[in-house]
């Protein structure tokens, strides 16, 4: 994961007017705006949402920001920019950053900074982000967040006002392939359909959760050191090297092999920067 301070240069400020989180591994976005800009003072494409009180950039939106930024793909001579860039592929983060994240629309620019330079009150709002995920034996979604909190999900509830989970629960292989979207901010079922996390902690219902659903649990998101290693495309030794950096702890550590839940895995790729 790559960290952005966004700044604009035809405000006063001087501080940033958001964070932009870079997933490598996904190439997938999130801005997290800073709370205390007005309606006027964001960008275009965000004033909507700070009017609404929404700081946290949704993917799809944060995605056009930046794609107003970078050079399209379909662009003619597009192999030999990447190749005067020194890029083997096209790379929208890495386009980003190459030209500081400005263009003709707005006096917006980024700088690169590290993930612990983000100020704690926006740093707090992944703490209500999803940890874990997974499908009950009822047929419901457990949602563990990072706030300690668990959920326990009824999509029939939530396929009410939705068509696509309506499709969803009609599909056993999809409801199956729950995990933790990009940085916790949602639950992804394959590419079919996202939830995002702002859904379900608004219709989250807090239930006795039994022990089936934690035999399930297990069952379906601890994975051994082989199969975190085939997940991650490293070696253990890489994977050992993780584990002494303190960038990921196992659940149980064995005589011969270390066990990890799945989500941790998916954090650490997110996080991971290419």
């Amino acid at each position: 994961m790559r960290v952005f301070a966004i700044y604009d240069k035809d405000l006063e400020r001087k501080e940033a007017i958001g964070y932009l989180y870079c997933y490598d591994s996904s190439n997938s976005f999130v801005i997290e705006l800073c709370e205390d800009i007005g309606e006027w003072e964001a960008p275009l494409l965000f004033q909507g949402l700070v009017k609404k009180g929404i700081y946290t950039v949704p993917k799809d939106i944060s995605l056009l920001w930046v794609r107003e930024r970078v050079i399209p793909s379909g662009r003619q001579n597009i192999g030999m920019i990447l190749k005067n860039a020194k890029l083997r592929e096209y790379n929208e983060r890495a386009l980003l950053a190459l030209s500081d994240g400005k263009c003709s629309q707005d006096q917006c620019m980024i700088t690169e900074i590290s993930e612990n330079e983000v100020p704690k009150n926006i740093a707090k709002r992944m703490d209500s982000n999803v940890s874990e995920c997974f499908l009950s034996e009822d047929g419901q979604i457990i949602c563990l967040f990072r706030d300690y909190i668990t959920s326990k999900i009824n999509l029939n509830v939530l396929a009410i006002e939705d068509k696509d989970i309506q499709q969803l629960l009609k599909r056993k292989e999809l409801l199956e392939s729950v995990r933790v979207g990009v940085g916790g901010y949602s639950i992804a079922f394959q590419d079919y359909v996202e939830i995002p996390k702002e859904v379900l902690r608004e219709k989250r219902w807090i239930l006795p959760i039994g022990a089936m659903d934690f035999y399930r649990f297990v069952q379906n998101n601890i994975i051994s050191s082989v199969n975190a290693c085939e997940s991650m495309g490293c070696s253990k030794q890489n994977l050992s090297y993780y584990v002494k950096a303190n960038r990921i702890e196992p659940v149980i550590c064995g005589s011969k092999e270390n066990f990890y839940t799945k989500g941790s895995i998916q954090k650490l790729m997110d996080n991971h920067s290419n």
